[in-house]
């Protein structure tokens, strides 16, 4: 399984980035999939995950109602929308893919395959 996320920039506070994430191979592996972000000097952490097949996607608190993941399996492609961007959302996203169907955010533990990231700068 590959991914590959796009959409990042730089964009004023306040504002609003689609991230998109392709995905390929075998994805019949996949169970979930995910968004996470990782800012200078802190660790990667989790956003958004939603199970790559049916379900509903589940968000950390920091971004709930802010950001909207959603996925389009017949063009095996994976969405974030994030909407209200603040200068803390500031970091490379990731997106990446569990074979494991998962109910609620997935660590970054979790995650079997990554894809390289894309840079959100949020700032004025």
């Amino acid at each position: 399984v590959q991914l590959q996320a796009s959409g990042g920039g730089l964009v004023q506070p306040g504002g609003s980035l689609r991230l998109s994430c392709a995905i390929s191979g075998d994805t019949f592996r996949i169970g979930t999939v995910g968004w996470f972000r990782q800012a200078p000097g802190k660790e990667r952490e989790p956003v958004a995950s939603i199970p790559w097949r049916g379900g509903i996607g589940h968000y950390v608190d920091s971004v709930k109602d802010r950001f909207t993941i959603s996925r389009d399996n017949a063009g095996n492609m994976l969405y974030l929308q994030m909407n209200s961007l603040k200068p803390e959302d500031t970091a490379v996203y990731y997106c990446a893919a569990d074979r494991r169907r998962r109910v609620g955010v997935a660590p970054s533990s979790a995650a079997d395959y990554w894809g390289l990231g894309t840079q959100v700068t949020v700032s004025s």
